[in-house]
């Protein structure tokens, strides 16, 4: 079945500082998105608005879901539709066991029990593929975990949860060559086994070399300035952004953003609240 992620004419601010300042895009089926540009400019800030970090505050604009305005879901009406994210900085959570959070997720995701059986054979098989330790069900979520294995149990997550759109936030940093492999295989596998759309924030042309984005797009100071394809991908990688400075006249503002990746209630449209 087709879906559609359109974003319109959106701007967000984190506290009292305007961060997105007017994101258009439009996302089908099937599609990969590379989501590119210097940091502090608002790349995390749009995956974060999409999944309803409560930290962002849409003040214009809209974000649909098959037509759906995603503004007025909480944060789990989104995963259960179908939105994930798989975050630059996965939070630990101390004294909950990745099988107990995992299962716990899929039942809400898919709106009924998963058989114990069924749900340790899925797991097993991809704690296997990603080449993470067998320990991994009975340890706490990212409790102890280097930053590679909390990158690896996001991919994990996404596998077992089956998203239509995943936003995958940096997910290749901290990760070595092979790591880098193994996690783009296992993506670029749940892509071919199902219809799911990828939007990718990365710095390295070496992850999406290995996923191949069918869309590219750059952020600069809150604004896609420039989109084309995998061609776009490898020109900033060879040339960087300073032609693009030159070519716009513009300039890349100042990283400056909160770390505060809690998902506790929707991104918040004046629209529609009234606190």
């Amino acid at each position: 079945m087709g879906y559609t992620l359109t974003i319109k004419n959106l701007h967000v601010k984190a506290g009292e500082k305007e961060i997105l300042k007017g994101v258009d895009l439009d996302v089908k089926s099937g599609e990969i998105h590379a989501i590119m540009g210097p940091n502090g400019n608002g790349k995390s800030t749009l995956l974060q608005t999409i999944m309803g970090n409560p930290s962002y505050t849409v003040t214009e604009g809209e974000i649909l879901f098959n037509g759906e305005d995603v503004l007025k879901m909480s944060v789990d009406e989104r995963a259960r539709k179908g939105i994930f994210l798989a975050m630059q900085y996965p939070q630990e959570i101390s004294g909950v066991t990745n099988s107990d959070f995992l299962r716990a997720a899929m039942n809400a995701r898919f709106g009924e029990s998963t058989s114990i059986f069924k749900f340790i054979k899925e797991m097993d098989s991809h704690v296997r593929e990603l080449k993470i330790k067998e320990d991994l069900a009975h340890r706490f979520v990212n409790d102890g975990f280097s930053g590679g294995e909390k990158k690896r149990n996001e991919i994990l997550q996404m596998l077992m949860l089956k998203p239509e759109i995943a936003m995958l936030d940096e997910i290749d940093s901290g990760l070595d060559v092979d790591a880098i492999k193994l996690v783009s295989d296992a993506i670029l596998k749940y892509k071919e086994d199902h219809e799911v759309t990828l939007l990718v924030v990365s710095h390295y042309e070496r992850f999406f070399h290995s996923i191949h984005p069918t869309h590219s797009h750059v952020i600069v100071d809150g604004k896609v300035v420039v989109e084309g394809d995998y061609e776009l991908v490898e020109k900033i990688d060879t040339d960087g952004y300073d032609w693009l400075y030159d070519e716009l006249k513009i300039q890349p503002v100042q990283e400056s953003r909160p770390l505060v990746y809690s998902l506790g209630v929707c991104a918040r449209n004046p629209r529609n609240y009234n606190g």
